[in-house]
């Protein structure tokens, strides 16, 4: 192929299809090398922060926060507020409860949720202070 070189290795990503990688050699080995060492290290914290944005990411997830947020309601006012199936109103209480997000309180058959005020804090905390010192690496060097 001739042309443009940006344009042919495009041509080839599409023709190729199989491994949609970067076709370019690469012209840093040592800076990817040590780009990927530092991934690697910082893997469980990834992990971490991926988890949080998961439930911040999520409209729904992240509408029940700031409903509990100033009271504990019922799954059935949750799903009311929401304008949910209490159904899919239980199920995102559970992936927020299951990340220790929410408190819950059973009386009776009802169960009641809130908000777990130092959780929450700590965890966009901990984010905060992770991607912090990232960029900050990033600046210094």
């Amino acid at each position: 192929m001739t042309g443009d070189p940006i344009i042919t290795i495009f041509v080839q990503m599409r023709i190729e299809d199989t491994d949609p990688r970067c076709l370019v050699n690469c012209f840093e080995p040592g800076k990817v090398a040590a780009a990927r060492m530092r991934l690697e290290q910082d893997e469980s914290d990834i992990k971490a922060v991926v988890r949080i944005f998961d439930v911040l990411g999520n409209r729904t997830r992240l509408r029940i926060l700031l409903a509990l947020a100033s009271e504990e309601l019922c799954v059935c006012d949750i799903a009311h507020a929401l304008n949910l199936s209490i159904s899919a109103a239980s199920h995102q209480l559970r992936a927020l409860h299951d990340r220790d997000w929410l408190r819950m309180r059973n009386d009776g058959k009802m169960v009641y949720y809130r908000t777990d005020p130092q959780k929450v804090k700590q965890l966009l905390c901990m984010t905060n202070a992770f991607l912090e010192a990232r960029i900050a690496q990033q600046k210094a060097g």
